[in-house]
């Protein structure tokens, strides 16, 4: 024994073999610290690399932007062992520009709720949801309500009566919670329609309870928590989010972010909760996504799963969060590989997925390939040009309706008028609404594109890029893009004199008949 009470070994070769051991715990150290150093972390900025430096194939890299374009993606970035290996801006969008993310907001709450858990901020997910809005007379509140559970919102599980299919049918509870006064009392208030936990039902209620329980027990408003413990850690510094009548944010969309901050994200969950050295979320958290076993009864195969604002694919290991037309996170660990994209539009989410895979199916670095770099970089240039859209000849009506002030009948848009001069050298139009914020000033106005190209301007916060063309003598296509949010208004305007039939439509299925009178 010596002085510390320790047994030294009684033989060389066990000492040897101590030895040994003791060598290999010390470099097992070092190695798993070296791990951390060696592995990119993009708090700063994003490192950039020639795909195949990656083992990505670079013509794999421009089919897929040229799918991008195909699919009205307003921004594609693929990110392999750390660096961004292609990155696409399909114009009008841009570099730098923020993305409305839709429900890929659920994704980003539900990782602020996993931090919650791990900072005991919130005791456990199955915490009864009524517990946190004790002064709150809630309808209904007896029976299988009372045995609503953080964990019951955040899988979607929690039986509320709710009709937000995942289909072009309209999200109709949705809708009616954006417009009551009292956004988390109109889904406390939602009677039951089956006990929690019986099934997954697509619920952006749910989610807007998770984030008012989030301000609730970390006395902070969601966004200021999200900045002070995932978006800092991050170096995400560029980030919005919308709010219900009461200030609470919005737990099931309404937040935008850049592309490249959405990417950090999905690395995040790649590197299995951790940051730069730093644990931001447990692991046991990433765990509960990336082995999720809430059916999302999709009826498709292969089964979609859902956890925590994710969905997952198990056959294929890969995990999304998803947000409408095709907002989203896509992480693969099995390539070690994080994709980001925004857009204007739904398409299948298999046939992306396999792209990505099939992309980065090599496990080393691939030999140069100067011609395949050479495609993908024309094919990315090729994405920040708008294509222009054919226009016929001007109508003689151009002159006759312009300068008037076009006043509509009261409509769900609150478009009060639009003003259009069609005939100066640069076009131009004027819409004023009823209400309006720093968000959506009451009146909007800017340059009219009458070429096929679109015209941008900043309309608050907002950018919108419109352009317009003749369909006939006395129809007018009158074409708005929120270019950050991803949303495209079309109008088909018919004059008749001095009245104007608007046939409106968006590409978020939105439709409605306008009509309008003339003024001087």
């Amino acid at each position: 024994m010596n002085r510390h009470g320790m047994r030294w070994p009684s033989s060389s070769a066990t000492i040897a073999a101590a030895f040994a051991a003791l060598l290999l715990v010390i470099s097992g150290a070092a190695l798993a610290a070296g791990d951390v150093a060696a592995v990119p972390w993009p708090t700063t900025g994003w490192e950039a690399s020639t795909p195949e430096a990656q083992g990505v194939a670079s013509s794999a890299l421009a089919d897929l932007v040229e799918f991008g374009a195909k699919s009205e993606m307003d921004s594609l970035l693929v990110v392999r062992h750390g660096r961004i290996v292609t990155e696409a801006y399909y114009a009008p969008f841009r570099p730098g520009m923020r993305h409305l993310v839709n429900s890929v907001t659920k994704a980003v709450v539900g990782t602020l709720a996993g931090i919650a858990v791990q900072r005991g901020e919130i005791a456990s997910v199955d915490e009864p949801v009524l517990e946190s809005f004790p002064w709150r007379a809630v309808a209904n509140a007896e029976g299988t309500k009372a045995q609503l559970k953080i964990a019951h919102l955040l899988d979607m599980t929690s039986g509320l009566d709710w009709n937000e299919p995942l289909t072009s049918a309209p999200p109709e509870t949705m809708l009616e919670m954006a417009r009551s006064r009292d956004w988390v009392g109109f889904v406390l208030d939602r009677p039951m329609a089956q006990a929690p936990g019986t099934a997954f039902n697509y619920n952006s209620g749910d989610w807007h309870l998770v984030s008012a329980i989030l301000a609730r027990k970390t006395w902070l408003d969601t966004l200021e928590y999200a900045r002070r413990t995932l978006f800092a850690p991050l170096g995400i510094a560029d980030a919005t989010w919308r709010a219900d009548p009461q200030g609470i944010r919005s737990g099931g969309f309404g937040l935008s972010l850049q592309p490249r901050d959405m990417a950090k994200i999905g690395y995040l969950y790649l590197q299995r909760g951790r940051w730069a050295g730093q644990r931001i979320v447990s692991e046991a958290w990433i765990d509960r996504v990336f082995h999720a076993t809430v059916d999302m009864n999709l009826g498709s195969t292969p089964r979609f799963r859902y956890a925590s604002g994710w969905w997952t694919i198990p056959e294929k290991r890969a995990y999304l969060a998803v947000g409408f037309q095709r907002q989203l996170i896509i992480v693969l660990p099995d390539s070690d590989l994080v994709a980001v994209v925004t857009g204007k539009r739904n398409y299948p989410l298999l046939p992306l997925i396999d792209r990505l895979a099939a992309a980065a199916a090599a496990k080393t670095a691939l030999p140069a390939d100067a011609e395949g770099n050479a495609r993908l970089a024309d094919r990315v240039r090729d994405a920040a040009l708008e294509k222009a859209t054919p226009v016929g000849p001007a109508s003689p009506l151009a002159a006759t309706i312009s300068g008037k002030v076009w006043r509509f009948d009261r409509n769900p848009l609150g478009l009060r008028s639009l003003l259009l001069d069609l005939t100066a050298s640069e076009p131009r139009f004027r819409a004023d609404y009823e209400g309006g914020s720093a968000e959506a000033p009451r009146r909007i106005e800017g340059p009219v594109g009458l070429d096929g190209i679109s015209r941008s301007h900043a309309a608050g916060e907002l950018v919108l890029a419109v352009k317009a063309r003749w369909l006939g003598t006395d129809t007018l296509e009158f074409v708005s893009h929120l270019v950050n949010e991803g949303v495209v208004m079309t109008s088909a305007i018919t004059f008749r004199g001095n009245e104007a039939d608007v046939a409106f439509a968006s590409n978020q299925g939105f439709t409605l008949r306008l009509h309008a009178v003339a003024t001087d």
